[in-house]
This record gives C-alpha cells, structure tokens and sequence, in this order.
C-alpha cells in the first residue's frame, strides 16, 4: 500500500507511528520547520521528527495547494492519502488523486465541533463525551461522510493537553481498525447530518480571557479547554495574571461583585464568579514560572476586596 500521510503536531504522531508499523509505503508531507522558543531557533515539527526517527522520506511544502505541491504529490502515485491535524484545507486537485480517496482522523464525535480546535472547544463547553471520527474528505471543512467513530468520556477535571494525547492514541488505533476494511471495500460511507453540525474554529489568545460575569463552572472549563495554549488570564491591575488551576465552590454570604477575591486561604484564592466562586489555585506572573497561590502571596500580598479583570456586564 502507498499511502501519503500529512500531518504536522504531536496529535499526529501516533498514527503515524501505527501506520509505519503496519508496513505500508509511506511518504509523509509536514508543514515547513519554524522558529520556536525565545531564541526563535529553527524547530523541525512533532510529525517531522517522528518521520525522521523512522527514517520517512518527507515533503515540506509552504502551500500544498501550489501547482508543484500538487504535482509532487501526484508523482508519489498514493492509493489513499491520510490526513491527521495537517492544518491546511485540502483542494479538489490533491482529494482526487488517490483511487481510495483522502481520509482523514478527527478529534470529536462529527458533525459536532468541526474544525481546527475541536478538543479545546469540547472541554470549554462543558461537554462529558467526545470522540474521534475516521472521515472520508471533500471539499468542505470536516463535511464528508463518516466511515468509523469511537465515543470517549471527558473526565471532570481533564485539560485539553491531556484529552489530546489520549485521543491521540484513540485516533490511531481507529485509523487502524478501519484501513483495511476501507481499501478492501467493507465499509460504506455514512453521510453527516449537516443540520447537526457545530463549530470549533482555532483558538485566538482573546478567547483565554476570564469573564468573571460567568458561572464558576464555566469558567473552569474556559481553564481546563485554553491548557496548555492560550491559558486562561484575567489581570490585578495592570498585571496580566494567567490562571493554570482552580476548583469552583459555592458563593459565600455577602453580596460581592464578580471578580472581587472575598477570601485568602494558605492555598487559594477565592473570586466570585457570576454564579458561585472560583479557587484559584496555580497562577503565573509576567517572567515569572507557574507558582502556587502559597507561593505567590509569600512575595505578593492581598487584600480581600481587591478586583481581577473587568467583568463584562450584560
């Protein structure tokens, strides 16, 4: 079988890995090595260096709907193309090229949460089930028909860096159950109900910011969906302050705007939400690593009545 695999962050990795292992003749096409890190030094990404590892020839194309990417790809002659979290839509010209199609593995339960963020969106939502879906593409965003899902819990304080190696592993292991029955002509097309689609598009720093007007659940969830990118930030001040662990409770009396910190324990910060009150329990300040609540009232003293951000009023 040859199979070209394009993918390009460490969600892909693994099916990667499984179809490496499976024998198939794999060329892999990644997105171009960028600068990371402060010193903005040149990295290779997750499904490059996983290629490289296992010794892959791989293609890096800046635009993969340039005429010569295309072309590239066709002279590769694949039976089928496999496309995890490559983060580019794909156009007609390269869909057509295989004879089994491009198919593609998908971080939720389709039609819900198509799109480029489907795991962090899921979890700021307050969803408790999510999944994966082996997908045979077209033109649209996430629109083709389904060949294979598998439904998964949220656990209640699961973060998306962690529902995304999970699903990660899920992924692979169903990419694998359905690639033979799909190049054998076992499994047919289901098509999605499109009425029934929702929406996931890709996460903006903004989307962290903490709107104190929220119930507490709420805004744990915005918590647990923006870890480990973008975190979810308020600020005290003019201080930017990202939030990395909190736990919500119940209001305490008193009549107390959203925002306002009401109470300093040893281990946490307690701010009134719009319904109920946030715990903060693990923050980080601008230069500074993530501390806990005991550790940055040691060198940062508060008063009960201060105010974090500027809650929206509506």
């Amino acid at each position: 079988m040859r199979i070209v695999f394009m993918g390009t962050p460490a969600f892909a990795v693994p099916s990667l890995e499984a179809l490496a292992g499976n024998g198939a003749e794999l060329h892999v096409i990644t997105a171009p090595d960028r600068p990371k890190g402060r010193g903005q030094t040149i990295a290779a990404s997750p499904v490059n260096a996983a290629a490289q590892r296992l010794g892959l020839p791989v293609l890096q194309p800046e635009r993969v709907r340039a005429p010569e990417a295309i072309d590239q790809i066709r002279a590769l002659r694949p039976e089928l193309i496999v496309v995890v979290a490559f983060g580019q839509i794909l156009p007609k010209a390269l869909l057509q090229i295989p004879p089994r199609g491009c198919i593609n593995v998908h971080a939720s339960l389709l039609p819900a949460y198509r799109g480029a963020a489907p795991i962090q969106w899921a979890i700021i939502r307050g969803e408790t089930r999510t999944g994966v879906t082996i997908m045979l593409m077209d033109e649209g965003m996430d629109t083709g028909p389904i060949l294979m899902q598998e439904a998964v819990e949220i656990g209640p304080e699961e973060r998306a860096g962690q529902l995304m190696e999970r699903l990660s592993r899920v992924g692979a292991a169903l990419l694998m159950n359905a690639l033979d029955p799909w190049m054998h002509g076992a499994l047919t097309p289901a098509a999605q109900d499109h009425a029934a689609g929702t929406y996931a598009p890709s996460l903006k720093k903004s989307d962290g910011e903490i709107v104190w007007d929220q119930s507490a659940r709420e805004i744990i969830n915005l918590i647990r969906g923006t870890d480990p990118w973008p975190g979810a930030w308020t600020s005290h001040g003019d201080q930017p302050w990202r939030i990395w662990r909190a736990a919500s409770a119940p209001r305490q009396p008193g009549q107390w705007a959203p925002g306002t910190i009401t109470a300093i324990h040893k281990e946490s910060l307690e701010v009134a939400a719009g319904a109920g009150s946030v715990m903060i329990q693990e923050l980080q300040i601008p230069n500074r690593r993530k501390m806990t609540v005991a550790e940055f009232l040691a060198g940062h003293p508060l008063k009960v009545g201060a105010t974090l951000g500027e809650p929206a009023r509506v």
